[in-house]
């Protein structure tokens, strides 16, 4: 049986720039196709850049900062006109941060949260997280984690009711340039590595490892070539590290064309402290890409033996392994099509907005619209 849900359901989050803000609009997308009515709640850069109403969402601007401030008292209150302003059946809020200002804000609908990143903080902020996390474990009906670990987190924090939500990434479009053209754009010849690597810039990325193992790369020959796409408060140390360091990598900014980034990209790779289900890897995967990445998080469940796994913070593993690909053609072939078979078994995005229905319906069953001559032994299972 096929269960349709109207809602309405309110998806808040925080401020966002890559992973959770796709997945946003992503779940606003398959809802609203299966007649679902769908209220975002977050900042108005989000809609800015994610076009939620463009896809068919009804958005109210709540400004949730993404580090702890004194405006969130103006988060909550907001929040709460917004939910009083336009009643919903299930509140569903993605992140830590945007999880507290929505149990801040007591809904009368049944609050679900997903756990989208771990707290790798240390001193006072640290501190601050892990209150946060426990404060929202004890006062969501259900917390829902991206990764196993998470799942485990949240349980261990006193979540009555913990499951695991794989996010899956939104399949790319089809590249719009030949592979030489998106190598010309570099400056790389044929017979040059492009190794690639797309996330936001900030501490938890580690790019300081991959431009200290791309700074030993510069003696081979050919040496290959490093670009990083994506945005962050850590531009300027990379920047300066890359200079000192005389690494050969290129940090793009912000980029649209990640298929094409993809298309011309012999190796990608993934230097993060953790990581639940990296979008890149997974459009790595999809693309038939080589991927090297840490064995952090969900990143080991996620791609199995579809990609070679090393130790977080450690360069020379990362040198290491990208040497032994670059070196070994054949061997990158083989891990480009164990890539992707990997990536054809995971849930699609079809399947991740079919799981959130049903958990919906299961939460608000009176909001259920559904075959009346199917019984449904399990409730909440798509």
């Amino acid at each position: 049986m096929t269960t349709a849900w109207p809602g309405p359901v309110a998806l808040v989050l925080a401020s966002s720039t890559g992973g959770v803000g796709q997945h946003v609009r992503s779940l606003v997308r398959g809802l609203t196709a299966g007649g679902t009515s769908v209220l975002v709640c977050g900042p108005a850069a989000t809609e800015e850049q994610f076009d939620f109403t463009g896809v068919g969402a009804r958005f109210v601007p709540v400004e949730i900062p993404a580090s702890p401030t004194p405006a969130d008292a103006r988060a909550v209150t907001a929040l709460r006109r917004a939910l009083a302003d336009h009643p919903v059946r299930v509140v569903h809020a993605h992140g830590l941060r945007a999880g507290l200002v929505a149990v801040l804000a007591r809904p009368a609908a049944p609050l679900v949260v997903t756990w989208h990143n771990a707290v790798l903080a240390g001193g006072l902020r640290g501190q601050v997280s892990r209150l946060v996390e426990r404060v929202v474990a004890r006062n969501v009906r259900v917390a829902l984690g991206a990764s196993a670990d998470l799942v485990q987190r949240a349980t261990e924090l006193g979540a009555a009711d913990a499951r695991l939500a794989p996010v899956a990434a939104p399949v790319l479009p089809a590249p719009r340039r030949r592979r030489a053209a998106v190598r010309a754009e570099f400056g790389v010849a044929a017979d040059r590595p492009l190794i690639l690597s797309v996330g936001r810039l900030h501490p938890q990325k580690r790019y300081d490892v991959l431009v200290d193992a791309a700074a030993r790369w510069r003696t081979r020959n050919p040496a290959p070539v490093v670009v990083i796409a994506g945005s962050g408060p850590a531009y300027l140390q990379l920047a300066a590290r890359i200079s000192a360091a005389r690494a050969p990598v290129t940090l793009l900014g912000h980029r649209t064309d990640v298929a094409d980034l993809l298309a011309g990209a012999d190796l990608a790779l993934v230097t993060s402290d953790w990581e639940a289900r990296q979008l890149f890897a997974q459009e790595a995967l999809r693309a038939g890409v080589p991927l090297v990445a840490t064995a952090v998080g969900g990143l080991p469940e996620l791609v199995d033996d579809g990609a070679v796994l090393v130790p977080p913070g450690d360069v020379d593993a990362v040198d290491a392994a990208v040497r032994e690909l670059l070196d070994d053609e054949a061997r990158r072939a083989d891990l480009a099509r164990r890539g992707a078979a990997r990536a054809a078994t995971w849930p699609t995005e079809t399947d991740t907005v079919a799981t959130l229905a049903a958990l919906y319906a299961e939460l608000a069953p009176t909001a259920v619209a559904a075959d009346p001559d199917a019984a449904d032994p399990e409730p909440g299972r798509p």
